[in-house]
């Protein structure tokens, strides 16, 4: 079973239905990247901020991806007041091919 491209687990082999060592996908930083400071609606919820800015949930492994220095666990340090960069939609759909 092959993962789509907007999983996290698009690059990590699959062999006889068994996940191999996980290969992380980079969001590299941008120079146009946004800086956003979590709203309270986002609070714990990176899957509905992905979908308000890309039009799909399953896009929330990115915020981690590209603020791996503030976000290390991505549902309990996605929370109000926390300031991350956002990738454009844009750029990140070129850079996962979608």
């Amino acid at each position: 079973m092959a993962y789509n491209k907007t999983s996290p687990w698009f690059d990590t082999t699959v062999s006889n239905g068994y996940l191999g060592k996980f290969n992380i996908r980079p969001v590299s930083a941008e120079p146009d990247d946004i800086r956003y400071t979590i709203d309270p609606q986002y609070n714990y919820r990176p899957d509905l901020l992905s979908f308000d800015l890309y039009g799909t949930p399953k896009l929330w492994w990115v915020f981690t991806q590209r603020n791996m220095n503030v976000i290390r666990d991505p549902i309990f340090d996605f929370k109000v007041g926390t300031t991350i960069f956002i990738p454009k939609k844009s750029k990140l759909f070129k850079l996962l091919g979608l």
